[in-house]
């Protein structure tokens, strides 16, 4: 029975974490360890653990990740700018990075501090994911921002989440997702789009797939996460997910044949991403815009109350006290002559009317009006 390493391994989030810090692909991970891509994939995923001595290989192999990393990280400077390679491996890394971070963080952070942090960490990535997602640069700055709105305003309830990360994401992904945009009138026309070819034609495939199919892809292909998660994030089904990524690379394959790899489709979605200049707003920005359209949303519900309570109590005050019954519908009355409307007078009639007036002139005295 064979044992598991005696190196300790850390956990698998953290494992694919150190391979994307060193620049590796699964490939040449799996190439110096002596196993197959898939079999780095469940180590990396959590569904499986590595045994024997491949096991130990790829215990030893990411400890010496880490202390590279660790070396080279005390020779960056805090604040220096970050290198291409890390630019482009940005954006894969927001799921157990961030959930770490920001869990060891909240509890000697501030709220604001803890919510800058998590921003300044996920947002330049999930901007870059988002693109991907829409095609649409504002697009995918707005559904972030509204993202870290809603994650502002629910706070308590994020900062105890297994994954702030992840729970962003999800949301930022509805909202740019969602079919409302197509009546907005700047949607209506396409945005200008990459300068490359391939990247063109890649970006066209990519929204040519339904929104769903493009999702997974994007989640399993770009940020590297497991088909449960996957599935979990979709809200679908485990099999539902796995076809809807099949028919997904299919797509892309049939197209660009140059991608029918995962590894390079991975790696390609990294480099369309990283070549748009898209830049998150301030945390301090989105944070206080989150705040006033709060308070904006607040006050307009306090109004609509208000003057719903004002016109309650004025149909109260104008009702009448006691039952009313309405008045019947009218009935046709039968048997009753029309009337008609007199008409023009003939001649003998007009002799008529002058004889009576002289005549009520010289009339009796009795048939005068007695003045009083």
């Amino acid at each position: 029975m064979t044992q598991s390493p005696a190196i300790p391994l850390p956990p698998p989030d953290e494992r694919r974490r150190l391979r994307e810090a060193a620049s590796l692909t699964r490939a040449q991970l799996a190439s110096r360890v002596g196993v197959t891509s898939e079999k780095v994939r469940g180590w990396e995923t959590g569904r499986s653990t590595p045994r024997g001595r491949k096991g130990e290989k790829y215990a030893r192999l990411l400890n010496s990740l880490g202390a590279e990393k660790e070396l080279t990280a005390s020779h960056i400077p805090a604040a220096g700018p970050d290198g291409p390679a890390r630019r482009r491996r940005g954006w894969v890394r927001d799921r157990a990075v961030g959930r770490r971070r920001h869990g060891d963080a909240a509890g000697a952070l501030t709220p604001d501090q803890a919510f800058d942090a998590l921003y300044s960490f996920c947002a330049p990535a999930l901007v870059r994911q988002t693109y991907l997602l829409t095609g649409r640069r504002e697009l995918a700055r707005e559904s972030v921002e509204r993202a870290f709105h809603l994650a502002w305003q629910r706070w308590p309830e994020v900062a105890r989440d297994r994954d702030p990360a992840g729970w962003v994401r999800a949301v930022a992904y509805d909202c740019a997702l969602s079919p409302w945009h197509r009546f907005r009138l700047r949607h209506r026309h396409p945005e200008p789009p990459p300068p490359d070819a391939f990247d063109r034609a890649l970006m066209d495939t990519l929204l040519k797939l339904p929104p769903s199919y493009r999702r997974t892809l994007l989640l399993y292909d770009g940020v590297g996460l497991g088909l449960p998660e996957t599935a979990a994030e979709t809200e679908a089904s485990t099999r539902a997910a796995a076809n809807r990524l099949v028919h997904a690379r299919e797509a892309v394959a049939e197209r660009l044949p140059e991608l029918a790899d995962p590894e390079v489709l991975h790696w390609r979605l990294v480099e369309l991403a990283s070549i748009e200049r898209l830049r998150a707003a301030k945390p301090l920005v989105v944070r206080r815009s989150g705040e006033r359209r709060a308070r904006l949303w607040t006050r307009a519900a306090i109004a609509f109350t208000v003057a719903l309570i004002a016109t309650t109590v004025l149909t109260v005050r104008t009702a009448p006290a006691r039952y009313e019954p309405p008045v019947p519908a009218g009935e046709t009355v039968q048997g009753v002559p029309p009337r008609v409307a007199p008409g023009p007078l003939s001649e003998k009639e007009q002799r008529l009317r002058k004889k009576l007036r002289k005549e009520q002139q010289r009339g009796p005295d009795r048939l005068l009006p007695q003045p009083r």
